[in-house]
């Protein structure tokens, strides 16, 4: 009895055929397979080697004749592209040898993949989790292919795409494209290698917005990038896994720190659009994060560019001061940020001052606390932040409104049921102060000095590196 050995012979590329095929070719008393995979391997072919090659899509007759030789007691290798295992022969001859209850045996030797060298030449795009999709619905009903696309995209895979058109097949990869898109940001990396490994090679790269399906045909390999995945300076595609940020300075970092940093990026993965401006999106990290309710994707209302603006205010001293309308408030901001930068924080409410004033006003203390403070902070040296009392809110309103005093900014967090959400509405017209506002009922004194803490610590953004004063 002979033996059956199936081989992937890589893309196309001499080079790419591991050691231990070419010696399974070279050994052989007979080699199967696709007559245009002939071309990649005949210097590696031995004097009088049989050769049977077969057209596309005959599959089924190239293995049952690789059966026939080997159990003439000869030593047959099935040749497939790529790896064998891959969209390759394996399979088939598996599942042959059962249903004719053959005692010939089978051994696989696996071949670089079409989409392993496809990513060697576009950087290193398939760093983390990933998946192969094909789109070939000759032997897959479309209906089950679709459904796989939704859960790759949806998972975050990076996503390797196989036969991706042909003259027949020509609509389904601008179907792919749109299903990517609606959870997939318009800035995410696609390569598409055409011929990887071979004479005629071609590398592309671009957004998942440009990329354009008619620049594929039947012999590329289209990569599609997840959440982390970036093109560098240079144009790499990269897929971080994490290493990188393993350095000395990890090392040192505090272990409430490493846990904020990874619930940061936690929270930035399961954004449902998480394509919004830095400053905004560096806000909403902070209101989730705090009060784990992804609704703030809905609430939280920043005026374009405001944390931006109020952070470079901190910078540059504009703001000496943060005002808030409760105790909790001031509790929740981060001390060491405001050492750092030079910021008092402080609240009114504990004035001995606000009790007699409320009282020969007949106002709340909170409202007293505001009026107090804008007697002492009206020209815009205070950033007012408020988690508690709409009535506060409503209050600094009209003083706006009569020019009594003039905010450097505004953070809106009351909470309540009685006249909060008008409390809102009413600073959403002074389009002269930056403002950061959670609609709605919800808020609370947490809410408020998250807020603050990040627009003390915008510059941690761009790296996601939330909690350095932890």
């Amino acid at each position: 009895m002979g033996k059956i050995i199936v081989a992937g012979i890589g893309p196309g590329s001499p080079s790419d055929i591991t050691p231990a095929v070419t010696e399974a070719i070279a050994s052989s008393d007979v080699v199967v397979g696709y007559k245009h995979y002939f071309q990649y391997i005949t210097p590696l072919l031995a004097p009088g080697t049989e050769c049977i090659d077969t057209g596309m899509k005959k599959e089924q007759e190239r293995a049952e004749l690789a059966f026939r030789k080997a159990e003439e007691g000869k030593t047959v290798t099935v040749i497939s592209s790529g790896d064998a295992g891959i969209y390759g022969m394996a399979p088939l001859i598996y599942e042959m040898k059962e249903k004719r209850g053959s005692a010939v045996e089978v051994e696989t030797l696996p071949g670089i993949s079409a989409f392993q060298k496809a990513a060697s030449l576009l950087g290193a795009p398939i760093g983390h989790d990933l998946c192969i999709i094909s789109l070939s619905d000759l032997l897959t009903p479309w209906p089950t292919i679709e459904k796989r696309i939704r859960m790759a995209a949806e998972g975050d895979f990076v996503t390797c795409v196989y036969n991706p058109r042909s003259r027949q097949r020509f609509w389904q990869l601008f179907r792919l494209k749109e299903l990517f898109l609606k959870v997939r940001t318009p800035e995410t990396p696609v390569g598409l290698v055409t011929n990887a490994g071979r004479v005629d090679e071609t590398v592309k790269v671009s957004s998942l917005s440009d990329f354009n399906p008619e620049d594929a045909d039947m012999f590329t390999v289209v990569l599609i990038g997840n959440s982390q995945s970036y093109l560098s300076k240079e144009g790499h595609f990269i897929t971080p896994r994490g290493y990188f940020g393993e350095t000395e300075e990890d090392e040192e970092t505090k272990p409430g720190q490493k846990i904020m940093i990874k619930s940061f990026r936690t929270i930035e993965s399961e954004l449902r659009h998480p394509e919004i401006p830095l400053d905004r999106k560096w806000a909403l990290l902070h209101a989730i994060h705090t009060t784990a309710d992804f609704e703030m994707e809905d609430l939280l209302y920043t005026d374009p560019g405001a944390v931006e603006a109020l952070y470079r205010k901190v910078k540059d001293g504009t703001i000496k001061t943060i005002i808030s309308d409760v105790t909790m408030v001031t509790s929740g901001v981060r001390k060491g940020a405001l050492e750092r930068l030079g910021i008092e924080a402080k609240t009114y409410l504990t004035d001995a001052r606000v009790k007699a004033l409320a009282e020969e006003k007949g106002i709340t203390r909170t409202q007293a606390g505001i009026r107090l403070a804008a007697e002492e902070h009206p020209d815009g040296d205070a950033l007012f932040a408020f988690g508690n009392a709409p009535t506060a809110l409503m209050e600094l309103a009209n003083l706006i409104r009569k020019g009594v005093v003039r905010p450097a900014g505004i953070i809106a967090a009351p909470v309540g049921f009685v006249h909060v959400i008008e409390s809102k509405q009413m600073i959403k017209p002074f389009s002269h102060i930056p403002k950061i506002i959670i609609d709605g009922r919800k808020g609370g004194s947490n809410l408020a000095a998250t807020l603050v803490n990040a627009v003390l610590t915008l510059d941690d953004a761009e790296l996601l590196r939330p909690g350095r004063d932890v």
